[in-house]
């Protein structure tokens, strides 16, 4: 497929990467002929010098026959416009970046209809709403949402003093009885759907499903659980933590946020009321101290430093902070991060590529399914996708057991919902039109629902 992507920064370089891997055809567009030459010099695509606001620069790209134009250079306004030429020029579909704390909903909604962008995407927003569903857990585990929030996935170490430790799958389900799966296993370099045979060991990388009563109940009996975050200390006054303040606030969770900037403070004291802000340098350890990190329940580190980030993070864990979690916006460094044992991190590059990917894979999709969520885990190696299955699926109402036997390997169906029911299936289940299909995949991409067979 035919993408444009406009603006080469951290973000637009990332998405370049995985729309490559994923075999698009890319254009890269960018002002900075510097920018363009690094492109050119890290990946196959073509490539055009000039303001993606410029009609002639879009002419060159091919936004007259492209099927997907993303533009996510710095400023709002110029993607928004970007998206409206390209659309008005021939482009099928038009992604805009959109970081503005002051663009509401209802202001959004009113430029997707009249400049037909058909989807925003806020990085720091995305960021925010991860981090915040991560203070919701305990220490180095995270989690993902499938159904509408029904189904739950969460990726948890075993630690050498885990209780998972040395057992096998089937052990572990009748040791830990409850509705779940043991999705995937990641050892090593390997990433694989387990079997009932398969024995945990020290290091391992599981995956987990359920409903979110079911995941809270075995966090409890392995005992992970640990009591709500009411106090959350943030290191760094970005838009990101503009949205994460917010968030928490309404939750009732005291939040502190600390800005060397003296003039951003004023904003922030004026956006967020209900929250404390401290002006000073949050990368020194004694004002971390003195403004009250050892009684806090979690440091966030936001600053635009990821060795800043990494280290304060690493400087709470030792402190014995509860919880500790940072944003890393390179990738070389999220790898340094799991090396380091900094378990709660998050890049916005991944949640940006997400989502990306998940709608250039629903332009693509055709009749016996529609892609609605993905996630992809475990160092990218690891797919979960949702599926709201369409007419003409050819094996709706087949079991599981004889459908497994067509599947190929290392796939597995974690979950179905039906009318509103989240289904962990078994062996007697059907797939069934409309139902939503969560499928997990190792080493391989699942595009659409019929992937997961064999070829005939």
């Amino acid at each position: 497929m035919k993408i444009i992507v406009v603006g080469c920064g951290k973000i637009g370089t990332g998405l370049i990467g995985s729309l490559v891997e994923e075999g698009h055809d890319v254009t890269a567009v960018d002002i900075d002929p510097d920018v363009i030459g690094d492109i050119t010099n890290a990946y196959d695509v073509m490539t055009v010098i000039g303001n993606g606001v410029d009609c002639d620069t879009l002419e060159e790209a091919g936004a007259r026959s492209a099927r997907l134009l993303i533009a996510v250079t710095p400023r709002d306004e110029v993607n928004i416009l970007c998206c409206l030429l390209s659309r008005r020029m021939g482009t099928h579909h038009a992604v805009a970046r959109v970081e503005d704390p002051n663009s509401s909903d209802r202001e959004l909604a009113f430029i997707k209809k009249h400049t037909s962008v058909s989807m925003f995407l806020n990085p720091s927003k995305l960021v925010a709403e991860e981090l915040a569903n991560m203070l919701k857990l305990p220490s180095g585990i995270r989690a993902e949402y499938f159904a509408r929030r029904k189904f739950e996935m969460i990726q948890l170490k075993v630690k050498a003093d885990s209780p998972l430790r040395g057992l096998s799958l089937s052990e572990m389900r009748q040791v830990y009885k409850g509705q779940y799966l043991v999705l995937a296993a990641a050892r090593g370099d390997k990433v694989v759907v387990p079997k009932g045979p398969f024995v945990l060991e020290s290091g391992d990388e599981i995956l987990i499903g359920a409903k979110r009563e079911g995941i809270e109940f075995l966090l409890k009996e392995l005992g992970y659980w640990t009591n709500a975050t009411k106090s959350v200390m943030i290191v760094g006054g970005s838009r990101t933590a503009y949205f994460l303040a917010t968030s928490l606030t309404k939750q009732k969770v005291k939040v502190k946020i600390i800005e060397q900037d003296r003039k951003h403070c004023l904003e922030l004291c004026d956006l967020i009321p209900d929250a404390s802000i401290i002006q000073g340098d949050g990368s020194r350890r004694e004002l971390l101290e003195e403004e009250g990190l050892g009684s806090v329940d979690a440091l966030v580190t936001l600053t635009g430093i990821d060795e800043q980030n990494l280290l304060m993070t690493i400087f709470a864990q030792k402190n014995h902070v509860r919880r500790a979690l940072c944003k890393i916006d390179r990738e070389e460094f999220t790898e340094l991060a799991s090396d380091m044992d900094v378990d709660s991190f998050v890049s916005p590059g991944s949640l940006v590529n997400n989502n990306v990917i998940r709608y250039a894979r629903a332009i693509e999709n055709s009749e016996g399914s529609k892609m609605e969520t993905l996630y992809r885990l475990m160092d990218d190696k690891l797919e979960a996708s949702e599926f709201i299955v369409q007419p003409g699926f050819e094996y709706e109402d087949m079991t599981l057991a004889e459908l497994s036997k067509r599947m190929k390997e290392n796939i597995l169906i974690g979950g179905i919902q039906r009318d509103n029911v989240l289904i962990i299936p078994g062996g007697d289940d059907v797939i069934q039109v409309g139902d939503r299909v969560i499928v997990v995949a190792a080493n391989q991409p699942i595009r659409d629902l019929t992937d997961i067979m064999k070829e005939d």
